[in-house]
């Protein structure tokens, strides 16, 4: 995706105001914390939005190993996507 294009992802996702993990006032857009290199961060549409708490348990808690916390983070990129072409912000393109 180009810089405007990544843009344009980030304020979609951050228009959604809840978490998608926990349902609470969101305040961030969290990228995936893997298949990503040094320095890098994931593709921008490998991003969901998350409450501080929900983010913070998932990239430096203790609560969950790496699989569930993965597991989780997986989720609530489907449920961010689910929630954005609901709102009519992400529309599919079937050939």
């Amino acid at each position: 995706m180009t810089t405007a294009t990544d843009r344009k992802w980030f304020l979609a996702v951050a228009s959604l105001e809840t978490c998608a993990l926990c349902g609470s006032q969101g305040e961030q857009v969290a990228h995936r914390d893997y298949g990503k290199g040094m320095g890098l961060k994931t593709k921008s549409h490998m991003t969901a939005y998350l409450c501080g708490q929900c983010h913070r348990e998932l990239t430096d808690g203790k609560e969950y190993d790496r699989a569930q916390k993965r597991a989780f983070m997986d989720r609530a990129i489907v449920e961010t996507h689910s929630r954005l072409i609901d709102a009519g912000q992400l529309v599919l393109k079937v050939k």
